[in-house]
């Protein structure tokens, strides 16, 4: 049977054997080599059976086919690759907008934005707007055609947008201005064209614009000619928005946190019709908020929100949103079942500060530098009316800091006085002065570095854009110093003259001088609860607001008094 042999030998035990021969031997051939006489063979029954079947066929067809399909295949191969670029090079113009149907499981309402009440019912007559458009038609209202969100990052500007989708359970179109601007001329406007397209067959509809800035920017700023690609992505949004073809049931929500660099004509009526501003949560928001983020942590019956609100002033959605998952990161490597307060807290100063670096190795000449250092920023805000209440004293470093002193203010504060400012700047400054009292001027260090940074910004603000100089009055130097682009002289931001610039430093250094005696004078008078603070941080490293009280007594309250003329 082909190259196989098979040969049945006779007898009581009949066996058969098995032996290959090689391609094109005869069996004859075979039977002679291995010595059988013809006379013998003769008498031997054989059968030749020929091959057949798929094998037989594919060992014949398959070595000449083999060339031909390899060759097919590479040329499909290729050609698929040509037919993808083709498609790229057809939808290199289309818009990638994220599309949230309203059918969507994951879609966002009002109920899942805490805090922003404001906000909320500006959105809410968007809402309304777009669930019952003909009884504002009757009246003869329009419906807005676009809405800019305006906030601090991390304020909820997106959630926002999703939100107002939800409620009113229509499509959401969602992309980020960046995604507009592309290498090539054109491709911006014909994006934002085949974005306003999609929208109008979807109608009603929203469309988000995330940093619109990136695109919104004002024109002629120097950046490019005519044929800058932002520049004809921004005109083309203007015509949609407000062109010849009326875009009936869409709305533009735009999201941003520089609406000052934005171009007039895009906020102009007609255009973004409503401009609704994002505060940073209050104390109120603040406990909102964690009691949305907690849902799913299994956090223990202990841990009080509203306590976590007090602690967190300046803190927004995002930031809060991030403690709380610290907070269970924390837990889960700890190895504990549920969050604890000392969880919270301690992600807390995370996310203010940066993790603990207890691997750090300090000489025990560089602990007690650093806690006479925080000791000096503690005592001069303890014991100055203005500055907000010690929370914590620790000499443990955590991200840049070597130690930091943690204060906060018992209740929410939306405007700060010249008194303010002046106690504020001489508790920065009150880490410098002591090391220069304790150690001299020859051993003063380069830890008070960031503080003297943090220092000098805050005076000048206080002379350039708060108007608190007596000598220089209420007046703004410096317009938009810092929005300065190419092809831009620096000197017409620059809106004063060399003798004001003079002038304008020798105040800042008068309050900082003024900050300087103040903060020595504190220090001076305390000086032995000071040297206990210290005894106190070199034992335990960290003193907490109850510990610190007991040793400097209670805080002089601010006296309030009316100036009537």
């Amino acid at each position: 049977r082909g190259d196989i042999l098979l040969a049945t030998l006779g007898g009581e035990d009949a066996k058969v054997l098995e032996v290959k021969k090689e391609p094109g031997q005869s069996f004859a051939e075979l039977m002679s080599d291995y010595g059988v006489e013809s006379e013998k063979l003769q008498k031997v029954n054989v059968l030749v059976k020929e091959e057949s079947g798929f094998t037989y066929w594919m060992t014949l067809i398959l070595p000449a086919m083999l060339p031909i399909l390899l060759i097919i295949g590479i040329i499909w191969f290729m050609s698929r690759q040509m037919q993808g670029m083709n498609n790229k090079a057809m939808g290199f113009g289309q818009s990638g907008a994220k599309q949230n149907k309203p059918d969507d499981k994951s879609k966002k309402t009002f109920k899942d934005v805490a805090g922003a009440k404001e906000a909320k019912e500006e959105l809410n007559e968007v809402v309304d707007f777009l669930k019952n458009p003909k009884k504002f038609t009757e009246m003869g209202a329009k419906i807005p055609k676009g809405l800019l969100l305006m906030g601090s990052p991390g304020t909820g500007k997106t959630l926002l947008a999703k939100a107002v989708a939800g409620e009113a359970d229509v499509r959401f179109f969602h992309i980020s201005g960046s995604e507009f601007v592309e290498m090539f001329v054109g491709v911006g406007a014909s994006r934002v064209r085949d974005l306003f397209n999609k929208a109008k067959k979807s109608a009603p509809a929203i469309i988000f614009i995330d940093e619109i800035d990136a695109v919104g920017r004002k024109r002629g700023s120097g950046l490019g000619g005519s044929h800058d690609e932002r520049e004809q992505t921004l005109n083309q949004i203007l015509v949609e928005m407000d062109g010849f073809d009326p875009n009936l049931g869409v709305i533009v929500i735009g999201a941003t946190n520089r609406p000052d660099v934005l171009d007039p004509a895009l906020l102009r009526p007609g255009r973004f019709d409503r401009r609704v501003v994002i505060d940073m949560p209050d104390i109120e928001d603040r406990e909102k908020i964690l009691k949305v983020h907690a849902i799913g942590k299994p956090i223990t019956k202990g841990v009080s929100m509203r306590k976590v609100a007090e602690r967190t002033p300046g803190f927004s959605g995002a930031d809060l949103a991030n403690l709380l998952n610290e907070a269970a990161i924390l837990a889960v490597r700890l190895g504990k079942k549920k969050i604890d307060e000392e969880e919270v807290l301690e992600s807390i100063e995370k996310v203010l500060l940066g993790p603990e670096k207890r691997s750090r190795v300090m000489s025990d000449q560089e602990r007690k530098m650093t806690a006479y250092h925080e000791a000096g920023h503690a005592i001069v805000g303890h014991f100055l009316p203005n500055c907000d209440s010690v929370r914590k004293v620790s000499i443990i470093g955590r991200g840049m800091a070597g130690g930091y002193t943690l204060s906060m203010p018992e209740k929410e504060i939306r405007y700060s006085t010249i008194a303010k400012f002046r106690d504020n700047l001489a508790m920065i400054l009150g880490g410098y002065v002591t090391e220069k009292l304790v150690y001299g001027d020859d051993q003063l260090s380069t830890g008070p570095s960031s503080d003297l940074k943090k220092a000098t910004q805050v005076a000048k603000k206080m002379v350039m854009q708060y108007g608190m100089s007596d000598k220089l009055g209420p007046r703004m130097y410096a317009d938009n110093e810092e929005l300065i682009f190419l092809a831009q002289d620096i000197h017409e931001k620059k809106n004063y003259s060399e003798k004001t610039a003079e002038t304008i430093d020798d105040e800042i250094n008068k309050i900082l001088d003024t900050a300087l005696t103040t903060a020595e004078e504190v220090i001076k008078t305390n000086k032995s609860k000071m040297d206990e603070l210290v005894k106190v941080l070199m034992e335990k490293e960290t003193v907490e607001q109850d510990v610190f009280v007991e040793i400097m007594g209670d805080k002089i309250e601010e006296k309030k008094e009316g100036k009537i003329e």
